[in-house]
């Protein structure tokens, strides 16, 4: 006889037909339950925070039948049951105050109807959450349970459409829902907040001083995702014939200050279909972050050489926004390593996998070149360039990645001045092929801009914004510091010297070298 699957527990089932899978995170829950009371999660889209509350409310609910023969079964106390307050925002988009009103007072209802308890009608979202909670804790003698799934979705729904006023407005609505939790608290047995982004608690959650954040726990690492252990563990049986070093370089290395975790999605997905894509990317556009990027002027390469220490990744609210915390909340950076200096932890981030890396490059040049036409037909240009070995014909090629260019983006900023901003753009267009680009090449004498290896071909590049035509400076760089020493042995190396002019927005210089 098959198992009934766990409420939360992420099922294979639905993919394959026959038979279930599940990865049994339930000892982890144990833990998370028996070590406090009140908790914070923040973790990428897709990435089984719904799974991980709807898992807790049918355990804390005595859902025994859900949770035979997982860890957790034999340690769990099923006399006794929570009535359970779960909010979501998964679902829909809160566009005002009003609707962020409605929206609350509807799940306050559903509740008040599946536990049959009365809240006045026509009181404010804040005053019936605490009329709920007092309610239930009187009919059942017991304490409450509080589950919000999605807690920040509706400030950053409106952040993502450019609506910061409204943001404001809704945060400060949700701001007095949250504060309700706080002055209930001896009523409430466990509370799990979760979402995408982690808004500082002054901003978001005044007053509630013992809200355990476990972000970045190293005990709860893995509560979310699938470790590389769980995933040949769980999935053994579809695994025959796949190659696990592919699936990990393009899907694991999601890293929480603990074991790298693959997104779920990404790996059922995968399961079904048998192919390599960019699934959990194509389920959401980055075009926010992509426009913060453009506005602060990013050096597009520098995303692979990040340091941040706990309070920037944690440094996020309605107009204070570093791109930083938003990379890496949002899941297109992780932690590669951390070190302790004067008591604080620096950590340094990287993209956590091929999928982010390229789809990131490949989207930043989407929106820098909205013409796809244009753009597929550089990025071919590009690539037989380099499969010809051919470097001369580059000058033309890269003229026409600027070219592609509107010139609205040049209005009332100064992106052509920056020499970060043209190596960004011939940055992103080598990533997009799927190319082996190194930027900020570190030599013994200094730091090539940036080298790209194709089969044996080695092209060591160096950028400059120069005021007249001609300007041979960025060839001369190369040569002067010897950049091509590194590289001697390994393949036919090519040198290449590109300058830019700030009022021509294109390039005015072309020097080659080949040193095969």
């Amino acid at each position: 006889m098959r198992k009934k699957l766990p409420v939360g527990i992420q099922t294979f089932e639905k993919m394959v037909g026959e038979g279930c899978c599940y990865v049994d995170k339930t000892a982890l829950i144990q833990q998370l339950v028996e070590g406090g009371q009140y908790y914070f999660i923040s973790r990428p889209r897709r990435f089984g925070k719904s799974l991980l509350v709807s898992t807790l409310a049918s355990l804390f609910a005595g859902q025994r039948e859900l949770f035979q023969g997982l860890a957790i079964e034999p340690h769990w106390d099923w006399s006794t049951s929570y009535p359970v307050i779960h909010i979501s925002f998964g679902g829909g988009i809160v566009d005002s105050r009003e609707l962020l009103e409605i929206t609350l007072q509807a799940q306050l209802r559903e509740h008040a109807i599946q536990y049959a308890v009365t809240l006045h009608e026509h009181e404010p979202a804040n005053l019936q959450f605490r009329q709920l909670i007092l309610a239930l804790h009187q009919k059942f003698n017991a304490s409450v349970v509080l589950l919000v799934d999605e807690y920040d979705k509706p400030i950053l729904d409106n952040l993502v459409a450019g609506r910061d006023d409204t943001a404001i407005a809704v945060r400060e609505g949700l701001k007095g829902f949250y504060s309700v939790i706080k002055d209930s608290d001896r009523y409430i047995r466990f509370a799990l907040l979760t979402g995408v982004s982690k808004f500082s608690k002054v901003s978001l959650f005044s007053g509630l001083n013992n809200l355990e954040d476990i972000t970045l726990s190293p005990r709860f690492a893995s509560l979310c995702g699938y470790t590389d252990a769980e995933l040949r563990h769980t999935f053994a049986a579809w695994l025959n014939g796949v190659d696990m070093n592919e699936v990990r370089r393009w899907y694991n290395g999601y890293n929480f200050d603990g074991e790298p975790v693959y997104n779920p999605f990404d790996v059922l997905l995968y399961l079904k279909e048998r192919q390599f894509r960019n699934y959990w990317f194509e389920t959401g556009s980055p075009s926010f972050l992509i426009r913060m990027l453009q506005q602060h002027h990013y050096y597009i390469p520098d995303l692979n050489t990040i340091e941040a220490d706990n309070n920037l990744l944690s440094s996020f609210d309605v107009g204070y926004i570093e791109v930083e915390p938003l990379l890496f909340q949002t899941g297109y950076l992780t932690i590669e390593s951390k070190q302790q200096i004067a008591g604080d932890w620096v950590y340094k981030l990287k993209t956590p996998n091929y999928e982010v890396w390229h789809s990131l490059h490949k989207n930043i040049l989407n929106y820098l070149v909205n013409r796809s036409a244009i753009r597929q037909k550089n990025s071919l240009a590009l690539y037989r360039c380099l499969e010809s070995g051919e470097p001369h014909e580059l000058r033309a090629i890269f003229h026409s990645f600027f070219a592609s260019i509107p010139h609205d983006w040049y209005r009332n900023n100064q992106l052509a001045r920056y020499e970060g901003y043209y190596c960004s753009i011939v940055y992103c267009y080598f990533v997009a092929l799927g190319l082996d680009v190194i930027a900020e090449d570190t030599t013994s004498q200094g730091r090539i801009d940036m080298t790209v290896k194709f089969g044996k071909r080695i092209f060591i590049i160096e950028f400059k914004v120069v005021e007249m035509e001609g300007d041979s400076s960025a060839i001369a760089q190369i040569e002067a510091k010897g950049y091509a020493e590194k590289y001697m042995g390994q393949g036919d190396i090519y040198l290449i010297g590109v300058s830019f002019n700030s009022n021509e927005r294109n390039i005015v210089g072309f020097d080659v070298r080949s040193l095969s």
